[in-house]
């Protein structure tokens, strides 16, 4: 076990070493096991969070996502969470002024993450495979940018299933409706 442990510590501190020596815009720990989001990567990549524009952390095993990285990474335009054990976005998500794409999919979401509906530039949000019954339809026509919300894989109300264009100027992505059984 501590070997393993040892093994995913030492491929995440490769993994931002490589972000912050060669100053790409990416940072990449998605299958690092992750439990958490590690607070020493914060000192790590201090000199090149305003670069840092994607964040893939898919594949671990984040229950939340803290402010504080929310705060670090303002200049982000991607962030892939997918496959964790997320069911809540910390409000400063509405902070991420440049963020036009979110990946939520395979995660806990029981509701829609309200502060997305919020985030200015969002584009593309993807919560396929969650637990979402219920969509704040109102908020998400207002998003003036939304181009796709994929909502696949969620048992969502019938209300949502009567949002085509012209309602939302935006692709919704909804699984085909299950027949009901005949008796």
């Amino acid at each position: 076990l501590h070997k393993r442990m040892g093994e995913a510590v030492a491929r995440v501190a490769r993994k931002v070493n490589e972000t912050v020596e060669n100053k790409t815009d990416s940072l990449d720990l998605a299958n690092c096991k992750l439990m958490t989001f590690p607070v020493g990567i914060y000192k790590a990549v201090r000199s090149v969070t305003e670069g840092i524009h994607h964040i893939s952390l898919a594949n671990n095993e984040l229950k939340s996502i803290t402010s504080r990285f929310v705060t670090t990474f303002s200049q982000l335009r991607e962030l892939n969470l997918a496959g964790n054990y997320l069911h809540r976005l910390p409000e400063e998500i509405t902070s991420l002024l440049h963020l036009r794409a979110i990946d939520l999919s395979r995660n806990r979401f029981r509701r829609f993450p309200e502060p997305l509906a919020t985030v200015p530039a969002l584009e593309t949000i993807d919560l396929e495979e969650n637990e979402i019954a219920e969509v704040p339809t109102d908020k998400l026509a207002s998003m003036a940018l939304l181009r796709s919300l994929n909502l696949r894989a969620n048992p969502v109300g019938p209300e949502v299933r009567l949002l085509v264009r012209p309602l939302v100027p935006f692709d919704l992505l909804l699984s085909p409706e299950e027949p009901i059984p005949k008796a």
